[in-house]
C-alpha cells in the first residue's frame, strides 16, 4: 500500500511526530504507526483530514493505491477467466472420452451421468462467454492477450475486431459437426 508511506512522508515535510499528527486527526499514536507500516488503512474520515493537514487531495494520498487496487482487481478477473476455462476444458474432454465407457458399463445410468458432466461443461462455457462479452475479447489473439493480462493497441484491436465474422463462423461450422458426431455415436450406442 502507498497511503503508508504517503501520510510518512507529508508527516515528515511538516516535521510533525506520529503523535503530533495522531492529536490533530483524533487517533492514537499507534494508528498512525499502523498506517505508515501498512498495517492498517485509514477510515474515509480521516483520509479527508489527513488532507486538510497536509494540504494535498485525497487523490494524491491514495492514488497509488488506486492504481494497484486495479491491477489487483484486473489480476482477478484474469485468474477467474483462466481457471473457468482450465474447468471447462477438462469437463468437455471427459465428457467426450466418457460418453462410451459409460454407455458401455452402464447403459442408461451411463447417460445420465455423461449429461450431468456435459451440462456443468455448457456452465462454464456460458461463464467463459459472459466473461468474453464483458472485456469485448472474441478471436483468439484477444483472448490470449487476456489471459496474459495484456491489451491489444488500437490497430490490432480493429485487427481482430475484422477477424471474428469468420471465427465465428467457423465456430459455429465446428460445433455444429461436433454435435453431429456426438449425436451419432449416441443414436449408434441406442441402436446396439
Amino acid at each position: 500500500m502507498q497511503v503508508g508511506n504517503q501520510i510518512k512522508k507529508y508527516r515528515d515535510q511538516l516535521h510533525l511526530s506520529q503523535e503530533q499528527l495522531a492529536e490533530k486527526i483524533y487517533v492514537t499514536r499507534q494508528t498512525i504507526s499502523n498506517w505508515e507500516t501498512n498495517k492498517s488503512y485509514p477510515d474515509i474520515h480521516s483520509l479527508v483530514l489527513l488532507s486538510q493537514i497536509f494540504n494535498v487531495s485525497i487523490d494524491q494520498l491514495v492514488k497509488g493505491d488506486l492504481e494497484m487496487m486495479k491491477y489487483q482487481i484486473e489480476k482477478e478477473e484474469v485468474n477467474k477467466f483462466n481457471k473457468n476455462a482450465v474447468i471447462y476444458g477438462a469437463l468437455l474432454l471427459i465428457a467426450v472420452l466418457s460418453l462410451v465407457p459409460l454407455w458401455t458399463y452402464l447403459q442408461a445410468a451411463g447417460i445420465f451421468i455423461w449429461i450431468l458432466i456435459y451440462g456443468v461443461a455448457i456452465y462454464y462455457a456460458f461463464q467463459l462467454e459472459k466473461q468474453k462479452k464483458k472485456y469485448d475479447i472474441h478471436t483468439y489473439k484477444e483472448i490470449l492477450a487476456f489471459t496474459e493480462g495484456k491489451t491489444l493497441d488500437e490497430i490490432q484491436k480493429n485487427q481482430e475486431i475484422g477477424k471474428r465474422h469468420y471465427q465465428t463462423f467457423l465456430l459455429v461450422v465446428g460445433v455444429g459437426v461436433a454435435s453431429f458426431f456426438i449425436t451419432y455415436m449416441i443414436a449408434y450406442l441406442l441402436q446396439i
